[in-house]
């Protein structure tokens, strides 16, 4: 079971956990173990999401889950399958709790005098620099 927060627990047999050749250094250890864990979470179908937590994360995360609702997270950070698959947990739950956090609400500001003053200071000062370079009209004496 993955705790993620006091009333979301994703149990174990939702995960779906798959190994793989890691890639990049490594000597002979990377061509003849599959040391690479692949994470799989079916946030679509999952039971244990309510409809809220279910949309937040499809919205989040939206660049890490498939066409058919599925979170991948792969971890190949260490030469151990356990070890790696301990960390796509870490980094599973991790994900799913900076995705359920809600933002704090927005407190509404107005711009003060002085930077009012600064902006309208700045676009005649923009304004005159444009008008400098321009040509002056023949029509024009």
């Amino acid at each position: 079971m993955v705790n993620i927060t006091e009333s979301l627990i994703i149990p174990d047999d939702e995960l779906e956990f798959s190994a793989s050749r890691s890639s990049g250094p490594g000597g002979q250890n990377v061509n003849k173990v599959s040391t690479c864990v692949t994470l799989r979470f079916d946030v679509a179908g999952s039971p244990s999401l309510n409809n809220w937590q279910r949309t937040r994360i499809m919205t989040k995360l939206a660049n890490r889950i498939t066409k058919d609702g599925a979170l991948l997270v792969t971890a190949q950070d260490t030469r151990s399958q356990s070890a790696n698959k301990e960390l796509a947990t870490q980094r599973f739950a991790t994900l799913l709790l900076g995705a359920l956090k809600q933002d704090p609400p927005r407190k509404k500001t107005r711009p003060t005098l002085a930077a009012k003053q600064r902006r309208i200071t700045a676009k005649k000062q923009r304004a005159g620099t444009k008008q400098s370079r321009s040509k002056p009209r023949p029509d024009q004496d």
